[in-house]
Order: structure tokens, then C-alpha cells, then sequence
């Protein structure tokens, strides 16, 4: 049995999929309340419970070979960070005990790109940059530092555990159309025509998957391994969209780093007064503006991981996108409702 946390999730649901697709028995542990919509269909146990409640998590864990460890809270506002550092951390350290109680052979736990200390553009970031909380950039990165701390500390006392962090994951199966997710369909649909100078690295939300049962296969206890794919400029992700989408290019303002800080600032303090979410933070910005110079060359050298060109996760992605779309139109028609 294996047991996969945040299983509804853009990587939990995918990760369910391939694991699947090996012929693995699976069990999802999902939040009480939680639309399991994204793993409907699939020969899986649901088990509801919650990361913060351990005696949910000793139930989910009864019986299980490995876990992975996926659930998470990704939030780029400030004024949420309390949460965030309750759900990433304090929860990361009820599953390391429940896991430890169960006798769990494997734990895999998802962290991020940005628990890693980055280091100045120039340099390349691996594994070898290490956890700091204390050097991360704000309060998600920071969450996910000390919980893979937490983790680093767990495999020293003897637990079979390692440590994943992908970059920015892409493609189908994009259920609750995550924040790169609305950015391609954004750019798809020609209503993104100013985009801001900078780069970031994505990956195939496939590839993440496979990379987890790699390293859960693979990976030595204690180890960390970077999933990445491919940095590309924002600028040319939408161009790449529109030849994917197979369209004339659409031209699109570059908006200077210096305004798109302003722009960020401007939208953070609306939002704070408004209460609508902005996907244009301080955090975004600043990411595009980072070192975006990452290597797997670890997780390619230990495990075989081989993630695929970017090109064709974006298409994929969009495909994937379009016949949801068409899904939903054939299911909102009323009866006797014609095409």
C-alpha cells in the first residue's frame, strides 16, 4: 500500500496516476471537506483526514510500504504565512511521526526549489546550496526550509526518508487551475499582452511524478534531488505559446523589472484593501527577477530522471486545458439541448 498526501493536488493527482499505472495499490489521504474531483474514477482508497491531526494520519499510515508526502499549503501572500508555516511545517512533523509509528519503509517528501539558499546569479543551484530559513526569500520558501530541515533531522535518527524539490510544475491535469496554469491559459487566450522582464525554470508536472517514484525507488536515505526542466523567459514562454497554439505571434509590452516591482507593490496594496487575490506579488516578481540557472543533474545522475522538452508540456498543457473546457460545455447543456 501507498499512501499519498495531498493526492487532489495538481502533483498528488498525477502522482496517483503513474503510481497507478505501475500497478501500485493506492491510498489518498484528503482534507474532510475536500473535492476529490481530481482523483474521481481512479481505483484508489480515500481516506479523510488531515496532516494536522495525527490520529488521522495513523489510520492513513496503518498497513502502508511508503508514503508520499505532497499535501501543502502554497501561498504567496504575507498575511497568511502563519498558516502556511502551521500546515508545511507543523504538519510535516506530525507525518514524520506517524510514518515513524507505522513503521513506514520510505518517506518522499515534495518540497520546493525555493527551500534551497539561493545563491547569486553566476552560480548554478544544486543540492549543495543546502536549507536556511533564515535566508529564504519569504514565508512559503521559508515554511518548506524548515520542514525539509525537519526531515534532514529525521533521516539522521534513521528514517528511511528523502527529499524532492521541483521547480515550476506545468502541464495537464490541472484541475484547480494553478497559478502557471491560468498564466498559459492566459497567454493562450491573448488577454496577457504586457508580461514582465525575467525567467523562471518549469517542469512537466509528469516528470515531478515520475521523479517522486524514482527517488522513492532510488534515492538514498537523507539525499535531496532537484526536478527541473527547463528556464525559459517570459517573454518567450509566450511566444512558444502562440506557435503551440498555432496562431500569428502576438506582440506583448516587456514591462522593466523596476516597474514591474511598482506594479507588484500597486496590486499587493489593492488586494489587501479589496480582498481579491493578485497573482502579481512582490514574491512573483522577484522570483521571475532570480537565479533561474538550477541543475538536476543529481536526480538525472542517481535516479534516471529525464524530464521532457518544455515545448511539449506547454502543448500538452493547453490541450489538456481545451478539452476540459469542451467536457464541461457538453455537460452544461440541458436536456435535448443540441451542439
Amino acid at each position: 500500500m501507498i499512501v499519498v498526501t495531498g493526492a487532489t493536488g495538481h502533483i498528488g493527482n498525477v502522482l496517483v496516476r503513474e503510481l497507478l499505472a505501475r500497478g501500485k495499490q493506492v491510498r489518498a489521504l484528503v482534507l474532510p471537506s475536500e473535492d476529490t474531483g481530481a482523483i474521481s474514477g481512479l481505483d484508489v482508497d480515500v481516506v479523510r483526514g488531515d496532516i494536522l491531526d495525527p490520529d488521522s494520519l495513523d489510520r492513513a499510515f496503518s498497513g502502508a510500504e511508503a508514503v508520499y508526502h505532497v499535501a501543502g499549503l502554497v501561498v504567496i501572500s504575507p498575511e497568511q504565512e502563519a498558516l502556511v508555516n502551521r500546515v508545511n511545517v507543523e504538519g510535516t512533523i506530525n507525518v514524520i511521526a506517524a510514518v515513524e509509528r507505522a513503521g513506514v519503509k520510505k518517506l518522499v517528501y515534495t518540497s520546493s526549489i525555493h527551500s534551497l539558499v539561493e545563491p547569486p546569479k553566476g552560480r548554478t543551484i544544486d543540492e549543495s546550496c543546502g536549507f536556511d530559513p533564515n535566508r529564504s526569500r519569504g514565508g512559503y520558501d521559508r515554511s518548506k526550509a524548515h520542514a525539509s530541515l525537519a526531515v534532514l533531522n529525521a533521516a539522521k535518527r534513521g528514517l528511511n526518508a528523502v527529499i524532492v524539490c521541483p521547480t515550476g510544475v506545468i502541464g495537464p491535469y490541472d484541475y484547480r487551475v494553478s497559478i502557471m496554469g491560468q498564466v498559459l491559459l492566459d497567454l493562450a487566450s491573448g488577454s496577457l499582452r504586457a508580461v514582465p522582464e525575467g525567467a523562471y525554470d518549469f517542469v512537466d508536472v509528469r516528470d515531478v511524478a515520475i521523479g517522486h517514484i524514482l527517488a522513492c525507488e532510488k534515492g538514498r536515505p537523507g539525499e535531496t534531488y532537484i526536478l527541473s526542466g527547463e528556464c525559459i523567459t517570459v517573454a518567450n514562454l509566450g511566444r512558444v505559446v502562440d506557435e503551440v497554439s498555432g496562431r500569428r505571434r502576438i506582440t506583448r509590452v516587456r514591462i522593466p523589472a523596476w516597474l514591474a516591482r511598482v506594479a507588484a507593490h500597486v496590486a499587493m496594496t489593492v488586494s489587501a484593501l479589496t480582498r481579491i487575490p493578485t497573482r502579481i506579488t512582490k514574491y512573483s516578481i522577484e522570483t521571475l527577477l532570480s537565479n533561474c540557472d538550477i541543475s538536476s543533474a543529481k536526480a538525472r545522475r542517481e535516479l534516471g530522471y529525464s524530464p521532457r522538452p518544455l515545448r511539449d508540456s506547454i502543448s500538452d498543457s493547453l490541450r489538456w486545458f481545451a478539452e476540459q473546457r469542451k467536457a464541461r460545455a457538453v455537460f452544461s447543456r440541458q436536456p435535448g439541448q443540441l451542439a
